[in-house]
């Protein structure tokens, strides 16, 4: 077998001195290649000077941010202190606050209560089962009345009906008498005038929803029947009379000092009254519309051939939820295990624990995405579907609220429409008109969709590093009051703006136009986590203002247009605001007036957690309308609250004007188009 030796030792030879790199030439090669450095560095220098100049980059955009947040901050003035106009105090802490265009109610550690807006008086409260109210949701009924919806502390979920200073309890939707069959209300949602009413229940490891019909109307006349009838009775009438007449006389006065008011004490008269009122009417109980059950997990096909799968099926009007399907529990195992071979170290630390399935669900009005109600052109109001999204389905389901009579109540009904998407929903909103519908997916993939004319208006999706955690729209400039408005009068506003929370506290406003798509942050993500946004809610009067409240309980008016920040709602010393990581407060409907519940600061933790009354401060937003900035791209009036007819008039003559400048611009375009062929012809023809 031949085999080589070498004489010499392995040694490098060193150069000779006719190799070497004139002076002048190295200069010049340089220059000529400047990477030429970087590409002669070893392997683990060139990923060092990678990293740094990735580094270097990062720092700089960071430098420039804040650069460019010291010069806004320049530009625009210092924000104000906005003191409350007002303050009440109640009995118990406050757990949450709903509010109409007359009064606030407040939900307690010790029941339910209610507030005039214009006085701060007490008005009415609900205590005889002493249950601590975690959930608050209110709407306004046609004659000036409210249905409220309640969760208390033990996940019962409760209906009240609100009308002339009475507070009555409905009923209690989830009641039973059997302690150990108990089960618990997660969410609810009331419809825009009070029709409907949705509950969100799970128990023994199930969760489903259930969906009533309110008799709103029955309310009304068995509540007035009772108050007449007890009114009337000999020694009760006296001392009500008498109370009401001495509110409305305060009512009347308005130079009042709220500060000194103490409404935490009522009457034994009055609370005799309502513990009456309460005893002896008996309201009509809401009736239940349908029962929905959270969607069973896809398993194995049990059809022999596709003809039994396609027996199952429906139709095939409306795109079902693939649980007909023939793939076969071999095939599911077989790709379980391709997956768990192929990512084996990313599923190590997979948690395995069941959990329930949560769902998000709204109410919607009439529109080109369903297939009824655009007939019913007297009530445009009154929904006609319920949309629902469970956190385990890439479905987006529809279910219309008029049932066919023969329908069973348990019956578990198909949904009338339904939405397929790429990845789980886990956020969706609305419109309070429900024109508009907006969904997160698990991919952080954002969808609107305009219902009113049935197509999508963006889809878009944010940057890794940022985590949705809520989403809302923003309002649009209310109609004027007792004034109709003719259709063509003005034009229909185009503009959509969705305000999106992020996890790390940074504030996204994205806006879609006609013809064009923007998004913009308005705040950005704080280096002091106290600064962190925990809430934000929207103000109607202020359609280019959003109020967002910090973990270190600052309560601040943003300016979505200019990105500065207009004021800061203070609370006079020594309060400050109660729980900033999930502060209680409200907005008014008419966005006239704030409330903001603080706590008396004393340095001890007895002080805030073990005092045994709570202060609601109101402020008076009216007087931020003048700082804020206004909306000139939309019309001084929002279509939002018009008929559906009134509506198509209104965009029917909007596309007629366009197209009337279109046929003016035509002969325009025709002419430059014969203008351009003849000197196409009289290049050719000199060729």
């Amino acid at each position: 077998m031949p085999f080589y030796l070498r004489k010499l030792p392995l040694e490098i030879p060193p150069p000779t001195e006719k190799e070497w790199i004139k002076k002048e030439e190295e200069e010049a090669l340089f220059l000529k290649d400047p990477d030429q450095i970087i590409d002669d560095l070893p392997q683990p220098l060139q990923m060092v000077n990678k990293l740094v100049t990735l580094l270097f980059e990062r720092a700089w955009d960071i430098i420039e941010g804040r650069e460019q947040c010291q010069v806004m901050k320049k530009q625009h003035p210092p924000p104000t202190r906005h003191w409350p106009s007002a303050e009440f105090q109640v009995v118990g802490r406050a757990n949450c606050l709903a509010a109409s265009q007359e009064h606030v109610f407040v939900g307690l550690s010790t029941g339910l209560s209610v507030f005039s807006t214009a006085t701060c008086e007490k008005l009415s409260a609900w205590d005889l089962a002493r249950l601590e109210m975690c959930t608050l949701h209110a709407s306004d009924l046609d004659n000036n009345s409210q249905v409220l919806g309640t969760v208390d502390e033990m996940g019962l979920a409760h209906l009240f009906y609100f009308s002339k200073e009475n507070l009555l309890h409905v009923k209690a939707i989830n009641e039973v008498e059997d302690i150990s069959k108990r089960n618990t209300c997660v969410r609810l949602e009331l419809s825009q005038r009070g029709d409907y009413a949705a509950f969100l229940l799970q128990g023994n490891l199930e969760v489903w929803l259930e969906v009533y019909r309110l008799p709103k109307d029955s309310w009304q006349k068995e509540a007035e029947h009772v108050q007449t009838s007890i009114l009337t009775a000999p020694g009760l009438n006296s001392a009500p009379a008498s109370s009401r007449d001495r509110r409305l006389s305060t009512a009347t006065q308005r130079s009042v000092d709220f500060r000194s008011l103490d409404t935490s004490g009522e009457s034994t008269e009055e609370q005799d009254l309502q513990q009456l009122l309460n005893r002896e009417c008996k309201l009509s109980p809401p009736a239940l519309l349908m029962k929905v059950r959270s969607p069973k997990l896809l398993t194995g096909s049990t059809f022999k051939n596709p003809y039994e799968a396609l027996m199952k099926s429906d139709d095939g009007t409306v795109v079902g939820l693939g649980q007909n399907h023939m793939i076969k529990d071999s095939q599911w195992e077989r790709l379980d295990e391709i997956f768990n071979r192929t990512f084996q170290q990313y599923l190590e630390f997979e948690s395995k624990e069941e959990k329930f399935s949560h769902a998000m669900f709204h109410f919607h009005g009439a529109g080109r995405t369903l297939p009824i109600g655009m007939e019913n052109k007297g009530e445009p109001d009154i929904p006609v579907a319920l949309s629902l999204h469970w956190s385990t389905s890439h479905n987006l389901c529809f279910y219309l609220l008029s049932r066919p009579p023969k329908e069973k109540i348990d019956s578990d009904p198909k949904p009338d429409i339904v939405w397929p998407c790429a990845a789980p929903i886990i956020l969706s909103t609305v419109t309070p008109c429900s024109s508009h519908l907006a969904f997160v997916c698990e991919d952080e993939t954002i969808t609107v969709w305009d219902k009113s004319l049935g197509f999508p208006l963006f889809v878009t999706v944010l940057p890794d590093r940022y985590v949705v955690r809520s989403i809302q729209f923003m309002p649009r400039s209310p109609p004027p009051r007792n004034k109709a408005l003719s259709p063509g009068k003005y034009p229909a506003c185009t503009e959509v703006r969705l305000l999106v929370l992020c996890a790390d506290g940074s504030l996204h406003l994205m806006t879609s136009r006609a013809k064009e798509f923007s998004t913009k942050i308005l705040v950005y993500k704080p280096e002091d986590p106290s600064q962190a946004i925990s809430a934000t809610a929207t103000v109607p009067s202020l359609t280019n203002a959003v109020l967002t409240c910090s973990w270190g309980g600052t309560v601040s008016l943003i300016d979505t247009a200019t990105e500065a920040t207009l004021c800061h709602f203070i609370t006079p010393p020594p309060y400050r605001v109660t729980t900033p990581w999930h502060p209680v407060f409200t907005v008014d409907p008419d966005g006239k007036y704030l409330f903001l519940q603080g706590y008396e600061q004393s340095g001890s933790m007895k002080a805030e957690t073990g005092s045994n009354r709570s202060t609601i401060f109101l402020f008076d937003l009216t007087s931020l309308s003048e700082t804020s900035s206004q909306d000139n791209e939309c019309p001084p009036a929002s279509l939002e609250d018009l008929p559906w007819d009134r509506r198509c008039d209104v965009f029917l003559n909007n596309s007629m004007q366009q197209l009337s400048t279109i046929s003016q611009q035509m002969p325009d375009c025709w002419s430059q188009l014969q203008m351009y062929v003849a000197t196409l012809q009289g290049e050719a023809q000199e060729k």
